[in-house]
């Protein structure tokens, strides 16, 4: 069975331009990463690390714990790699597993058949240490093993998140083109909101800019909404262990004194879907609800962040009255929101032009297949002040 305390490389993946978020939570958990990519992190702990990242992470998609490296420049040696590998003492033998992959190699031009290889060399194993032929499939809801393939270079580990981590979980009723929560959390921290002052959405679709932004004030971590990992369907796993993290995760949530988040939008579904996702993310109360135009929101005095995602217009016929909305949006930032951090998330900069205001940082994110920047307005009452504005 495996050893929960063993060292090895974790990586950690996320979604393109999430990266430099993942650092600074991880660094917030006391660890420590060794490299960052594109789309991810590495460090090094143990499985009992990997609980921790699991509960702990809203940026990340998957942890892998990292069980074999190796020369691989055929199937077949990806076949004898993995049957190498005493699966027996990793997957229960009435356990399910399925087998994910990256692979870029000339050989593979269809990652299915290189998890069908994988899969074979499981089964192969498992046959020969326990009899019975191991159940296996498409879904991720138990045991999973990801095979990452580049060139030459193999590595096998097993998935300790299983499904997802992006999506937290709360979100049943998505609305209209809704933010995926982990990029949400990420522009969020972007923002560097203090979580102290007023947070206001308006424009706020399926709420989850406002929900994850109640999330993090309060402290409640993804894994307070999620009873199913990877790590628990592997041998050797302690129940103990997981039961205690938990406990620590219900024990650091805070209630900040006066936390202002609001959430406006001029459909009333969309402010009736926020009011259920907020529920299931038990942060409903810590939200004000507004049904209204973007421009009639009721700002707080004390001012804080404000942060809208419009719509961007990839819809035929739209761009016409998007430029008109954008247009408002800036008189709004200019006439409305003094001395507030404004901030736009879109994915059309030829419509953000239409704001009237330049902004003093773009910050990179990928919405979908979309690339988009979280647009930073500084937002002074009076005229502009000279001192110099920050940069990326």
């Amino acid at each position: 069975m495996l050893n929960y305390n063993k060292p090895s490389t974790i990586v950690i993946t996320c979604h393109k331009w999430l990266a430099p978020y993942l650092v600074i939570e991880v660094a917030e958990l006391g660890l420590v990463t060794t490299s960052v990519f594109a789309t991810g992190v590495t460090l090094t702990g143990t499985l009992n690390t990997c609980i921790t990242l699991n509960l702990n992470l809203r940026c990340a998609s998957q942890v892998l714990y990292s069980i074999k490296e190796f020369y691989c420049n055929h199937p077949t040696d990806l076949y004898t790699a993995a049957s190498s590998i005493a699966w027996h003492t990793i997957i229960p033998p009435t356990g399910y597993f399925s087998v994910t992959s990256t692979v870029y190699h000339p050989t593979i031009n269809n990652n299915l058949f290189a998890n069908v290889r994988v899969k074979d060399a499981v089964v192969d194993v498992m046959r020969k240490a326990n009899g019975d032929r191991t159940n296996s499939g498409n879904l991720l809801n138990a045991t999973v093993i990801h095979l990452h393939w580049k060139s030459d270079y193999a590595e096998l580990f097993i998935d300790t998140s299983g499904e997802t981590l992006a999506k937290h979980g709360y979100r049943k009723i998505p609305g209209k083109a809704p933010m995926l929560e982990a990029l949400a959390a990420a522009t969020i921290i972007a923002t560097k909101w203090s979580g102290i002052t007023p947070f206001v959405n308006p424009m706020c679709g399926a709420g989850t800019l406002a929900i994850e932004a109640a999330l993090i004030a309060t402290n409640r971590r993804p894994g307070l909404l999620r009873k199913n990992y990877g790590f628990m369907h592997l041998l050797g796993y302690n129940d103990a262990t997981y039961t205690t993290q938990l406990q620590k995760l219900f024990d650091k949530i805070i209630t900040p004194p006066n936390l202002t988040i609001i959430a406006s939008d001029l459909s009333a579904d969309a402010i009736n879907i926020t009011k259920i996702n907020a529920n299931l993310a038990d942060v409903e109360a810590y939200i004000t609800y507004q049904q209204c135009d973007f421009a009639a929101t009721t700002l707080p005095s004390t001012v804080g962040t404000i942060l809208l995602n419009p719509e961007y217009g990839e819809r035929l016929g739209s761009l016409a009255e998007l430029e008109e909305t954008y247009k408002r949006i800036g008189d709004f930032f200019k006439q409305q929101c003094a001395g507030y951090q404004g901030f736009i998330f879109t994915g059309n900069l030829e419509l953000a032009k239409k704001i009237g205001l330049k902004p003093s940082r773009r910050t990179e994110f990928l919405n979908g297949k979309i690339e988009c920047r979280l647009l930073q307005y500084e937002l002074y009452s009076g005229s502009k002040r000279t001192d110099n504005l920050p940069t990326l």
